[in-house]
This record gives structure tokens, C-alpha cells and sequence, in this order.
């Protein structure tokens, strides 16, 4: 079996619960106190009980405790899966959203999100959900806009029959209202 990693002895246990007593994250006053309880003479396994994980999560702590000290242990978010599309393809994709498309090179009128998917895999043999493709674009700061539809047969002057012509704000009451009372 290997020998434990040692825990750095810079801080002692007094100041780790000092310092989980002023901790808003719970998850990290839990870290620190396993910690702690190490740094006291205790062993792994007894820190791992109290905390309720297993042996392999306090040795995770420890090591990250090692590395960055009691704020080592606060809770971080997830990285998240990294982007398909690298600087040079965004800029490129950027340069395309921009130009537009050429009719008679990309067979359309106007891009749609499955059409840039299907240039990518042209340009770049990368496959991209349409979905992806909508999440990198906005993240670029483009957002999707399209026109509002038209029936075809519209007439210009039929939209003026149509229109509502709305009533002053205030006018003057008609003869045939009642009077007012004395």
C-alpha cells in the first residue's frame, strides 16, 4: 500500500475551523473540517466517516487543499465540455455569417443553421448539431432574426382596411349621454 500525501503544515487545525466558522459554502466547511481533523492526528478513514465520502475524496482534498490552501477546497463549477469549434473556425464561420451565402456556390438564399452546419462539415469535416451551432453562434453575439411572414397574395391597400383607428385619449361626451345630476 503507498504511503498517505502528506497535508501542508503551514496552517494548523485551529485555523482551518477558524476559517470554516466564517465559510458561507457548507460543502466547503465539510472539506475543511476533514482536513482538519487529519491535521489533528486523525486518520483518513475517520475523516472520510465524518465527512460521509470515501477515502479516495479525502485524498482528492488533500491534494487540492496542498495546492491552493483552505480556498483550494471551495466549491468551483464544472468545466463543462470544451467548445468543437477552435479560434481560426470561429473566425472563419464569422467571415461566412457576415458575407452571406453566394447562390450559385452554397445552393441558398439566405443561411440557415443546417446549411452552416453542412459548410462546416465541407470546409472543416467537423460534424455540429444545429443545436451547438445556435448555442456557438449566440455565444459569437449573433442571434437568430427573421423576417415577419407575408401571405403572398397581400395587397398594400387591403393592410389600411384592416388597421384599427383608435379613439382620442379624451373626448367630449355626446348629447344623448345622461345629464348630470344636481
Amino acid at each position: 500500500m503507498a504511503a498517505a500525501i502528506v497535508v501542508r503544515a503551514d496552517y494548523t487545525s485551529l485555523e482551518l475551523r477558524r476559517f470554516a466558522r466564517r465559510c458561507s459554502d457548507a460543502d466547503q466547511v465539510r472539506r475543511l473540517m476533514a482536513v482538519a481533523l487529519i491535521l489533528d492526528g486523525g486518520s483518513r478513514s475517520e475523516a472520510a466517516k465524518m465527512a460521509g465520502v470515501t477515502l479516495q475524496i479525502v485524498r482528492d482534498w488533500v491534494l487540492r487543499f496542498n495546492d491552493g490552501g483552505p480556498d483550494g477546497l471551495a466549491t468551483r463549477k464544472a468545466p463543462g465540455r470544451a467548445s468543437i469549434l477552435n479560434d481560426a473556425q470561429r473566425a472563419r464561420l464569422a467571415e461566412m455569417v457576415e458575407t452571406g451565402p453566394i447562390p450559385a456556390a452554397h445552393g441558398v438564399v439566405r443561411w440557415r443553421l443546417c446549411d452552416l452546419a453542412q459548410w462546416l462539415w465541407d470546409e472543416f469535416q467537423l460534424s455540429i448539431t444545429r443545436h451547438t451551432l445556435g448555442r456557438e453562434l449566440r455565444a459569437m453575439g449573433y442571434r437568430k432574426l427573421s423576417a415577419r411572414p407575408r401571405h403572398r397574395g397581400q395587397k398594400p391597400d387591403d393592410i389600411a382596411i384592416f388597421k384599427k383607428s383608435l379613439l382620442p385619449a379624451w373626448r367630449k361626451s355626446d348629447a344623448t349621454s345622461r345629464k348630470e345630476r344636481l
